[in-house]
């Protein structure tokens, strides 16, 4: 059985490695006979593997498309390259890839050797990246927050906060979020007994404790991240209504900026956090629509003043 689960792998590597073997060229790569092939052919077709049979001049076994996806036989050095290739795209160099690129690199990271998990690290430490449009995250974080949040178990990592205060944390991670720039947790914190979002990039040694946890019930991750980034780190969190549809508004503010919500009638509903007021007022009124203030009213100061000062700057 050994010897005919080795044959059928090698079987499945040629037909990998071009488009068109005879049955000949098989046989003899492999050193059977052509009967064998045949039977060899039929076992990975009982695999789900497409395995077409052209006679004639040019005909031969070919490996087509399926309706399934098979499972994909890589040697070292094809391992290696694509798992440098989705550690590069979990890090946003390939826009729209990032959380597939997470989930696909989770999972060839729980199979690949040891020996070749230190050859990608090599490939990865030597690569650098110009401009590179997000914020930096160890990919190890990310392999070790996706594999526990798919299991799923508790996992634990040491996390630094803005003012620089350091911590273990242990939590229950339920998802990760793509916003913007930067890489967010969200996750049941069990020392707070709370939802927390928490930045990757703020993050070291994350690691699966092999604790599984039943899943709870769970706010929906992408409006909760956003609630977080947006508002709850800030003193100020404002609201103002915009005579313009919310999805005219929000081509103009990055989900990871304010929440921007329909609000009837053409008008939308714009929230956003900041630690000063001017910021907002700012740009709000660059928005150029007209807006109502709704919260706070040290706001409409804010905004008063600065039409005070652009007014003075213009005569």
């Amino acid at each position: 059985m050994g010897d005919t689960t080795q044959r059928v792998l090698s079987l499945l590597n040629l037909l990998q490695q071009r488009p068109v073997w005879t049955g000949t060229e098989l046989a003899e790569r492999l050193g059977v006979t052509t009967r064998s092939v045949r039977r060899d052919v039929e076992r990975l077709r009982s695999l789900g593997y497409p395995v077409r049979a052209e006679h004639g001049t040019g005909g031969g076994y070919q490996l087509g498309a399926g309706k399934a996806l098979p499972p994909l036989l890589l040697d070292d050095e094809e391992a290696v390259a694509v798992a440098v290739s989705l550690r590069l795209a979990a890090g946003g160099t390939v826009a729209g890839l990032g959380e597939a690129a997470v989930r696909s690199l989770a999972k060839l990271d729980q199979v690949l050797p040891a020996r070749l998990r230190a050859e990608v690290k090599g490939v990865i430490d030597a690569t650098v990246s110009l401009d590179s449009p997000v914020t930096p995250v160890d990919a190890d974080v990310l392999v070790a927050l996706a594999r526990a949040i798919r299991t799923p178990e508790r996992a634990t990592f040491d996390y630094t906060k803005a003012d620089g205060d350091r911590s273990e944390r242990r939590v229950e991670p339920y998802r990760l979020v793509a916003a913007g720039r930067r890489w967010y947790l969200m996750a049941w914190d069990l020392d707070r007994d709370d939802w927390r979002t928490f930045r990757l990039d703020r993050m070291a040694a994350a690691r699966g404790t092999g604790w599984r946890f039943k899943p709870r019930e769970a706010p929906d991750a992408l409006e909760f991240v956003r609630a977080s980034i947006t508002q709850a780190p800030y003193r100020f969190v404002a609201k103002v209504r915009i005579a313009a549809s919310a999805n005219e508004v929000a081509q103009f503010v990055p989900s990871t900026m304010a929440v921007v919500e329909p609000d009837g009638d053409g008008h939308s509903l714009l929230t956003a956090g900041a630690d000063d007021l001017d910021y907002i007022a700012y740009h709000v009124v660059r928005l150029g629509w007209p807006v109502t203030v709704i919260e706070p009213p040290e706001l409409r100061d804010a905004m008063r003043t600065l039409g005070e000062r652009l007014a003075a700057a213009s005569s």
